[in-house]
């Protein structure tokens, strides 16, 4: 790997205290009210259908509409389906279409450095999930230009708020009009507060896990690589490498058995005429 020294200063990061507040909630609603929950009541299958539904329908959010439409514009659609993609990744708790977009375009432009929000060159925990606990201080206009003059990604940081409420109080309501206040409240805790530590944890692999470990097949500019089994939990970003490599192909996963359900669902809109300009690396690739 060819290693990229940043020019830019080390600068102060100050702890963030609600990222944190947040974050603990999730992860002590997850390892600590599932089990306990599932002791005393046990879910439902109900509960496990919508953590599925919305396992994969927040995760495409993310992988399809953050990354690879807004961060990458590896493909155009309508209005209404570029809205219903980042509805779904405000599902997933990751922020908003804007500051994710902004930061993910920043990581690329400068990988391995300083100003990498994720930087894996600190180690796997920051990468992993420790920069969530910390303001960015290198936060730069210039990443975020592009995106603000789209009306759709500004309209979903506007309504944020309500956005992210409203993909907690579905699990709820589903697990209420099954089986009541207990049901509500079980669904609530898998498929709404598992359901997000498992997504959060599965795109935080991307960041760490795929820096760190694995094969570098096509170019060593950087530490991204590719892991086919982080794939596996994160519909098709696993292969990292070619990302970084092809930052614009709407495919993770280039050939046809590589597994990248992101590449299907884009490419199954196509067919249906609500995608188009899908955008691909050179012939050789295939």
């Amino acid at each position: 790997m060819t290693s990229v020294i940043s020019s830019a200063q080390p600068r102060v990061r100050p702890f963030s205290l609600g990222a944190a507040i947040l974050f603990s909630i999730i992860t002590v609603g997850s390892l600590i009210g599932l089990p306990a929950f599932a002791y005393y009541y046990d879910f439902t299958w109900v509960d496990w259908t919508m953590f599925g539904i919305l396992y994969v329908v927040t995760g495409l959010g993310i992988t399809v509409g953050y990354h690879r439409l807004i961060a990458h514009r590896s493909f155009d659609c309508p209005t209404w389906v570029r809205a219903g993609l980042l509805i779904a990744g405000g599902w997933a708790l990751e922020n908003t279409a804007l500051k994710w977009g902004s930061s993910h375009i920043r990581h690329h432009a400068r990988c391995d450095q300083e100003e990498d929000p994720y930087n894996a060159q600190r180690g796997f925990w920051w990468s992993h999930c420790g920069w969530i606990f910390y303001t960015d201080p290198y936060a730069d206009e210039k990443y975020f230009a592009r995106l603000r003059r789209d009306p759709v990604i500004m309209w979903q940081h506007k309504y944020y708020v309500p956005i992210v409420v409203s993909g907690l109080a579905l699990p709820f309501l589903v697990g209420f009009l099954y089986n009541g206040w207990i049901g509500g409240l079980g669904c609530f805790l898998l498929a709404g507060v598992g359901r997000t530590f498992f997504v959060l944890n599965s795109t935080f692999c991307i960041n760490s896990i795929c820096h760190l470990w694995g094969k570098q097949p096509h170019g060593g500019a950087d530490s991204s690589r590719d892991s086919w089994w982080v794939s596996l939990i994160t519909f098709g970003e696993g292969y990292h490498n070619y990302h970084h490599t092809y930052q614009s192909d709407y495919r993770n996963g280039p050939r046809w058995y590589n597994f990248d359900p992101s590449k299907w669902l884009i490419f199954t809109l196509s067919l249906l005429g609500l995608a188009t300009s899908l955008r691909t690396a050179s012939n050789e690739t295939e």
